[in-house]
């Protein structure tokens, strides 16, 4: 049976490229896994999202993430395709999680932003660092609490298995209630061909030219991409028995069930028709607040049982 590494490590290459969903998740006996929900509880109503800076970020860089946040769902009306119609399409799952329900509320806004630049737990972290440093936040099961540790910061199987990552930790003194935290790591002197594709030249599998980063950052532009993803997974399958297809120690969630998919066409190394901004010709399928744009991963849609793409 191949170890876990392995697999996480080939989940992260099929990924990275695009490979087909059946392509990634055959059993040992080549049975195809379904995409199912496994009957827990999923984040709903208001969620405030907690973001815990480890190590030395711009504040132009820090907006970028907390733009994105507020972004998803924003009472204004930003240009079409907007950042909020890519998150309101995750109502689908609560939707089919209880048919009951007539209406779903399910809206984030930025909390707390701790920004702790004395790396006081070094630079190498492993994961019981991330959950001590996802406590900094504060325990809340109404929250989310978002880690996201600079260029010169390693993290346990950063870049070799993994760009990112959402888990649940007990609160303090309570063995019932759970917090949830997110952690992603910025890429750009690391590993950017492996978890800032497609800003950056892939290390493995097709090559074609690396896209122009639509905030002209690829290190932030990439965490937004791993961010997203990270956020889809965690409201949709936050304590691990939630929405997800393949084993459950390496599931693949409402956005990394659909690999290296942007736009419409996508195919292995290539991240699909994507809009083209004509004055910085950087590529993006989502528009945000503060006339900001982000390149966003396709969601897995359970009604259809298929990737969807704002375009």
């Amino acid at each position: 049976m191949a170890s876990l590494p392995k697999i996480l490590c080939l989940a992260l290459f099929l990924t990275l490229f695009g490979f087909s969903v059946e392509a990634r998740l055959l059993t040992e006996s080549s049975q195809p896994m379904t995409f199912r929900y496994h009957k827990g509880p999923l984040l709903n109503g208001k969620i405030t999202i907690n973001l815990i800076w480890y190590g030395h970020f711009k504040p132009a860089q820090r907006a970028i993430v907390s733009d994105f946040i507020t972004s998803l769902s924003s009472s204004q009306h930003e240009a079409q395709p907007s950042v909020s119609t890519w998150w309101n399409s995750i109502g689908k799952y609560h939707h089919l999680a209880n048919p009951k329900e007539s209406t779903t509320t399910l809206s984030l806004s930025v909390g707390k932003q701790v920004i702790d630049e004395t790396y006081p737990l070094g630079k190498s972290l492993t994961n019981k660092h991330l959950v001590e440093l996802a406590s900094k936040a504060g325990q809340q099961v109404n929250a989310v609490n978002v880690i996201l540790t600079a260029s010169d910061v390693a993290v346990d199987g950063f870049c070799r298995s993994r760009c990112g990552t959402h888990g649940s930790s007990y609160i303090s003194k309570s063995r019932t209630q759970k917090f949830t935290y997110i952690w992603v790591g910025n890429s750009e002197t690391q590993c950017p061909g492996q978890c800032a594709w497609p800003f950056h030249q892939p290390i493995y599998g097709p090559q074609s030219p690396p896209l122009v980063a639509p905030n002209n950052d690829v290190g932030l532009d990439g965490m937004v991409i791993s961010l997203a993803s990270l956020l889809a997974g965690t409201v949709t399958n936050p304590y691990g028995n939630g929405y997800y297809q393949g084993p459950k120690e390496a599931p693949l969630e409402a956005a990394s069930a659909c690999p290296g998919i942007y736009g419409k066409g996508a195919y292995p190394g290539y991240a699909g028709n994507l809009l083209v901004n004509p004055t910085s010709g950087a590529s993006y399928n989502a528009n945000g607040m503060n006339k900001r744009q982000y390149l966003l991963p396709a969601l897995y849609d359970p009604t259809t049982s298929s990737c969807s793409t704002l375009i």
